[in-house]
């Protein structure tokens, strides 16, 4: 099941990222998705989901918004791994 939402936007927008419609809505889930995941508001995987790309996509495109893959601190790394 999907729902389908509609956002008002000008129409410089398409020729200043020189995208058509459908390019810029795949960049727009994209970009949300990768956001929203930087902040943890979202899983990997339901941003995976939300960006319509696979999770090893996901990951990969991650890059593209100079966004880690891995969303830990040192110290919480520190407690996972058993080191104070």
């Amino acid at each position: 099941m999907s729902t389908q939402i509609t956002i008002d936007l000008p129409d410089g927008a398409f020729s200043a990222l020189r995208q058509d419609k459908r390019e810029f809505a795949s960049e727009l889930r994209l970009a949300a998705a990768a956001k929203w995941y930087e902040v943890g508001k979202l899983s990997q995987a339901k941003a995976a989901e939300l960006a319509g790309l696979s999770r090893a996509d996901f990951i990969t495109a991650l890059a593209h918004f100079g966004v880690s893959p891995f969303q830990i601190n040192p110290g919480e790394l520190a407690r996972e791994a058993g080191v104070s």
